[in-house]
C-alpha cells in the first residue's frame, strides 16, 4: 500500500519546513503509515471521512497490538501533527484529534552510567592500534560534550576549535550549538589528529572528523559496537548504549551543582521541559541515598506505628 499523497506532501513539509532529520522522518512515515492501514481496514478514506472515533480507534488497536506507552504516544503526536497540517491547508473542515488526551503514563527516567562506570570506560589502557587511538577520542568527545551519536559521527574536522576548547555541533533541525569540551577530550583528539588520522585515511581526504581505515565516515551502527566492546573491557555488565553517555553527562553536571539552563544549551534541547528530566533523575538518586542510609526506616513485613524504628510507645 502506497502512503496517501497528503502524507506524503506532509512529510515534504516537515523536510522542507521543520529541517528534520531523515531519521525522524523516517519514524513519522511508519507512524503514520500505521494509522493510514487502520483507517483503510475499518472502512475510512483518508482523510476525508475521519473523526475522532477513527482516531480513538487507531489508538485502541496500538494498546491492543500491546504497542509500548512511548510508542504510542509518538505514532498519537504524528497522527496530530498530519491532521493539524489537514486543517490547516483547509483538506478537513475540523481536526478529530482535537480534545483527544493520551493515556497517561508516568515519566521514563533516562538510564545513565555511574561516574565509576564512565571513568572505567574512558580510561581504559590503550592498545597500540589506529583503531583504539580513535575510538578513546570518540569516548571522550561524546562523554565531553553529551552530543548525540549522530552528531558525533558527523562532526567535520572544520568544527573544532582545540585552542579554545570548543565543538560547533549541528544538531535537529539543522540548528548550531557551541559545546565546550575538557582537556582530556582535547588532548585525545590532538594525538588522533596528528597520529592516528593520517593513518586511518593513507593519503585519502575526509571532512569527516572520524574515519575508518577504508577512509570513510564512522556509522552509527560501528560506533555501537565499538562502545559495547569497550564496555565489556571496562567490566561495565549493563547493557549500555551512545545515549546512556548523553544522559550521563546531563545527569552528573546537575550533579556537579550546573544549572538547568546551560545543560539545555549544551544538549541542544529546544525547551527546558525536555531538560528537566534529568532533575528527576537526580531526585530519584537522592531519595535511593535515603531510603539507604536514613536511620527512621520502616522494617521489612512490618506495618503500623510500631514498624518505624525510634517510634514514640
Amino acid at each position: 500500500m502506497l502512503l496517501h499523497p497528503m502524507v506524503e506532501r506532509y512529510l515534504t513539509h516537515l523536510r522542507i519546513e521543520g529541517g528534520l532529520s531523515p531519521n525522524t522522518l523516517e519514524a513519522y512515515r511508519r507512524d503514520l503509515f500505521k494509522f493510514q492501514t487502520y483507517a483503510y481496514r475499518v472502512g475510512v478514506p483518508l482523510p476525508a471521512q475521519m473523526t475522532s472515533d477513527t482516531v480513538t480507534g487507531f489508538l485502541r488497536s496500538l494498546r491492543e497490538a500491546r504497542l509500548s506507552h512511548t510508542s504510542s504516544a509518538r505514532c498519537l503526536s504524528a497522527v496530530r501533527g498530519w491532521l493539524r497540517y489537514l486543517r490547516r491547508e483547509r483538506v478537513i473542515d475540523e481536526d478529530p484529534a482535537v480534545g483527544l488526551a493520551s493515556r497517561g503514563r508516568g515519566i521514563k527516567l533516562p538510564k545513565t552510567l555511574s561516574q565509576q562506570d564512565v571513568t572505567a570506560l574512558l580510561d581504559l589502557p590503550v592498545r597500540n592500534t589506529r583503531e583504539d587511538h580513535r575510538d578513546r577520542a570518540m569516548m571522550e568527545l561524546l562523554y565531553a560534550t553529551g552530543v548525540r551519536v549522530s552528531e558525533l559521527v558527523s562532526v567535520e574536522v572544520a568544527n573544532l576549535n582545540l585552542d579554545v576548547g570548543y565543538l560547533l555541533v549541528t544538531g535537529k533541525g539543522s540548528k548550531e550549538r557551541v559545546v565546550p569540551m575538557n582537556d582530556q577530550a582535547r588532548d585525545a583528539l590532538c594525538h588522533y589528529l596528528d597520529e592516528v588520522r593520517p593513518r586511518l585515511l593513507k593519503q585519502r581526504t575526509s571532512r569527516y572528523l572520524f574515519v575508518t581505515t577504508r577512509g570513510v565516515p564512522m556509522t552509527r551502527q560501528g560506533f555501537w559496537k565499538l562502545l559495547r566492546r569497550r564496555a565489556r573491557r571496562a567490566g561495565i555488565t549493563k547493557s549500555i548504549s551512545p545515549h546512556m553517555l548523553r544522559h550521563s553527562f546531563a545527569t552528573h553536571l546537575l550533579e556537579g551543582g550546573a544549572d538547568l539552563r546551560s545543560v539545555q544549551v549544551m544538549l541542544g534541547h529546544s525547551t527546558i521541559a525536555t531538560t528537566q528530566i534529568y532533575t528527576h533523575v537526580e531526585r530519584e538518586r537522592l531519595k535511593q541515598v535515603h531510603d539507604r542510609f536514613f536511620p527512621r526506616k520502616r522494617r521489612r513485613g512490618v506495618t503500623g506505628k510500631s514498624s518505624v524504628v525510634g517510634s514514640r510507645r
